[in-house]
């Protein structure tokens, strides 16, 4: 298949990013057994040159091109030096990609991409080969996984917004930031918001003036202000909220990826009328995930104060 052909169907997928620890083939393996569960062939392909221990059946592996520890053992690089070289010797072997990809057409493709930061914010080999992707007509939304327990330290979750905010712009891909693991969140602590306030990035003044009370950001106060200015000029960055072992949340984050790349609107799968609406719409959408969320994290809040009640 040439470079530039448009006799070629279409192919949807995801590119799965995110730092290290967000839970990135985690969700992979809960995305691939949900829409299997839906009827779409699904294929995962592991990019990621560090990871060893693959909890999913993998359709495509980049150890097969390139290892990271090959790579640190011959050339005498670290682990984020060797990554990136990795990623580069996979932008240069682009074709080996391209051939590898041809027994996956019909699939629904998620690509399960490394964890360093710099490949999404400043490096161009991934950036590029997920061009390269466009043109071979696949049809992709960039997964962005942040950790969620960034929402309960003001000065950690304003350092996230940053990140994805220059991942967006960096990636040049659809975008859905989803916020991860958040059967967990309760364990870090309180929010000082409520999460709809973190999901649609709400009035960050509010976030800034929080950051004061605390000795240490007093001092950087204007610095804060400035990124915050900076993430809300853009006007961007929003989350969806996620717990991969809740079906209803997996559903949502389905149909904010599948608007994201336009999978919804396609005839890959029959549709009614009411599954167009439900992932064509916008702030109700976000609200009504959002809200669910938000009124399992106060029962489980409530249940903890209850608890603390009861030993006293």
């Amino acid at each position: 298949m040439s470079e530039g052909s448009r006799g070629t169907s279409l192919a949807f997928g995801q590119v799965v990013i995110g730092p290290p620890g967000s839970g990135k083939s985690t969700y992979c393996h809960a995305m691939r057994e949900f829409l299997g569960r839906l009827g779409r062939r699904v294929a995962v392909v592991n990019l990621d040159p560090a990871n060893e221990t693959l909890p999913y059946p993998c359709a495509l592996d980049i150890a097969q091109l390139i290892t990271l520890p090959d790579v640190m053992g011959s050339l005498g690089l670290g682990p984020n030096g060797g990554l990136l070289y990795c990623m580069e010797y996979l932008e240069a072997n682009v074709d080996w990609l391209q051939e590898k990809l041809e027994g996956l057409r019909g699939h629904y493709v998620l690509f399960d991409c490394p964890g360093q930061v710099e490949l999404y914010t400043h490096h161009n080999s991934l950036k590029n080969v997920f061009a390269q992707l466009a043109k071979w007509n696949f049809r992709l939304a960039a997964v962005h996984l942040v950790d969620s327990h960034y929402c309960t330290d003001p000065g950690k979750f304003i350092s996230v917004l940053c990140t994805s905010l220059s991942t967006m712009l960096h990636v040049e891909l659809p975008h859905v930031n989803i916020l991860s693991k958040m059967d967990l969140i309760e364990q870090y602590g309180k929010l000082a918001f409520n999460l709809d306030y973190y999901t649609e990035v709400l009035d960050l003044s509010y976030l800034v003036d929080h950051l004061a009370s605390d000795p240490f950001f007093r001092n950087y106060r204007r610095l804060n202000e400035k990124l915050v200015e900076v993430i809300e000029d853009y006007s961007l960055v929003s989350f969806v909220p996620l717990n991969v072992q809740d079906k209803e949340s997996m559903r949502q984050a389905m149909q904010a990826v599948d608007k994201a790349n336009g999978y919804s609107f396609g005839d890959q799968e029959h549709r009614s009328l009411e599954a167009l609406m439900s992932a064509a719409v916008g702030a109700d959408f976000h609200f009504s995930s959002t809200l669910a969320v938000q009124e399992k994290y106060v029962q489980s809040q409530d249940k903890a104060v209850e608890e603390e009640v009861m030993d006293l």
